[in-house]
């Protein structure tokens, strides 16, 4: 090519190298990764992130929150918790209270897959985890219902008491439904939503009645 003729290259630069090195310096941070972070610092990052996103489920708005950093440990602790308070089974029983923790696990978990399902056959833009973090960490109004409930049966079992879980169980159904509504709004066409919070509706009515129509043994 005319020109390239007067091009010389000093003798001061130097040309080796490998191809695989990036050019350019940078920051050590770069190269960190979990794998170089003590398993404490992994697990306090993990326990915030989780705490973050149960503060948003209490206090629900419109937001991608829930659905950036998506994880199952929330509602897993959740189900777990729920279906543990629900079994009610004493240890020295012949009943044990095992088909109940496994009912309301294969419930909360089954439920939420069907939910997520239908969402996805809508025409719904997030994706098949995102939905279930949503609908698992919207669980705790529930759970936090299910203690309260246990708390009022301490006291006894009249009609006063059943007033009391009554609303507490009808309020915090109410504000799951609001929460994970309020999360997947934004995810849904506008003219299939109602299509979309029907079955979530049920499903937290289902957990709702089996919440409301504990007695323990």
């Amino acid at each position: 090519f005319p020109g390239l003729t007067d091009v010389s290259i000093s003798e001061d630069i130097p040309v080796e190298g490998e191809i695989t090195v990036p050019v350019g310096s940078h920051s050590p941070d770069e190269d960190f990764s979990t794998l170089d972070e003590p398993v404490r610092d992994t697990i306090m990052r993990d326990l915030k992130a989780v705490g973050k996103k149960f503060v948003h489920v209490m206090y629900p708005k419109k937001s991608s929150a829930l659905l950036r950093d998506w994880d199952l440990w929330g509602p897993l602790v959740l189900c777990v918790s729920l279906a543990l308070m629900l079994q009610g089974g004493s240890a020295d029983s012949r009943d044990d209270g095992g088909p109940q923790f496994a009912e309301v696990f294969v419930i909360i978990w089954f439920g939420a897959v069907v939910i997520t399902l239908n969402s996805k056959l809508l025409g719904g833009t997030i994706s098949f985890f995102q939905s279930l973090c949503v609908l698992g960490y919207c669980v705790l109004p529930l759970t936090v219902a299910m203690l309260v409930c246990r708390l009022v049966l301490l006291a006894g079992s009249g009609t006063i008491s059943f007033v009391i879980r009554l609303i507490v169980v009808i309020a915090m159904f109410g504000w799951s439904t609001l929460a994970s509504t309020a999360f997947l709004a934004d995810s849904q066409p506008p003219n299939r939503k109602a299509l979309v919070v029907y079955p979530i509706f049920l499903f937290y009515f289902v957990i709702s009645w089996m919440i409301l129509t504990f007695t323990p043994q």
